[in-house]
């Protein structure tokens, strides 16, 4: 008899908030900060004490928006995903309702102490629960609609960063890369759910596995012909950051390609490996902190 996932050892909450992505939202938030920066880790506390909060912040919207989602998408996972927590009953739907409006709410509430001294969280923050919202209540049974808030949405998390701490421009380059990366990752996700979304106009159901494959590919393309940028908008080509940056980006890139290579074959392969080109392109954008 196969042993049961690792995962149905975590706890209920935990999987239903995803904890692996709100770490992921959380520290793709702080890594824009220290980005943004460019001080390494020697942020003063001030800056440290902003930065942790909009990396809490993100983090919480995160946590809400995967339990909604959850909530929303019962009938689908009952088919895709039969062992989370909603529907094998773990977690109650009423509990889970008041978990992610409290989740929501609180993502704002941590703000409070920051004041007015930085204002320009405020409209990222709304702009990103209205995208959420917008997902999660219209455009998510849309496809490529659907996908492309899902990736503005990762995007957001360094741009919220350096809000934080004063400043966005280099991040940039970082935004675009993750959301090509994200929308890639987000195609794929609705390739190897094709058979189950029966309810959902995704872009594999509408027009197939090719042209969503192609779409893919292209947003992968979108990203690595960004990769350069950072090195002509403020990180130093021959300092060691630079060389850090270079290294690890062309890490990300060739998993980047790999991930696409054999679409729309092994696509639960392809998953993976963008996970992991998501995971070093982040140590990469870490890197650049270090200026």
């Amino acid at each position: 008899m196969a042993a049961p996932p690792p995962w149905l050892a975590v706890h209920p909450l935990l999987r239903l908030v995803r904890v692996g992505n709100v770490v992921v939202s959380f520290a793709g938030t702080a890594v824009g900060g220290l980005a943004a920066a460019g001080r390494g880790l020697g942020l003063p506390t001030e800056l440290w004490i902003s930065l942790g909060l909009a990396a809490l912040s993100s983090a919480l919207v995160t946590a809400g928006g995967n339990v909604l989602n959850d909530v929303l998408d019962r009938g689908s996972d009952a088919r895709n995903h039969p062992d989370r927590p909603l529907v094998t009953g773990a977690v109650s739907v009423p509990t889970a309702r008041r978990l992610s409006a409290g989740l929501l709410v609180l993502s704002g509430l941590v703000l409070l102490p920051l004041g007015a001294s930085r204002l320009l969280l405020w409209p990222i923050l709304a702009a990103a629960l209205a995208a959420l919202l917008a997902y999660e209540f219209r455009f998510k049974a849309r496809g490529l609609a659907g996908n492309l808030l899902v990736a503005a949405l990762t995007a957001a998390l360094f741009l919220y960063g350096g809000a934080a701490v004063g400043g966005f421009l280099l991040l940039l380059p970082f935004a675009g890369m993750a959301f090509g990366a994200t929308l890639s990752r987000e195609v794929i996700k609705d390739m190897e759910d094709v058979s189950g979304d029966v309810d959902r106009q995704t872009l594999p159901r509408v027009l197939g596995l090719g042209p969503a494959a192609l779409v893919a590919r292209l947003a992968v393309g979108a990203a690595i012909a960004l990769s350069p940028l950072p090195l002509l908008a403020g990180v130093p080509g021959l300092g060691a950051a630079g060389i850090m940056y270079l290294g690890l980006v062309l890490a990300a890139d060739a998993l980047f390609v790999v991930s696409v290579a054999t679409l729309p074959a092994r696509l639960h392969r392809a998953q993976t490996l963008s996970k992991a080109a998501m995971t070093v392109a982040l140590l990469a954008f870490v890197a650049t902190a270090f200026r």
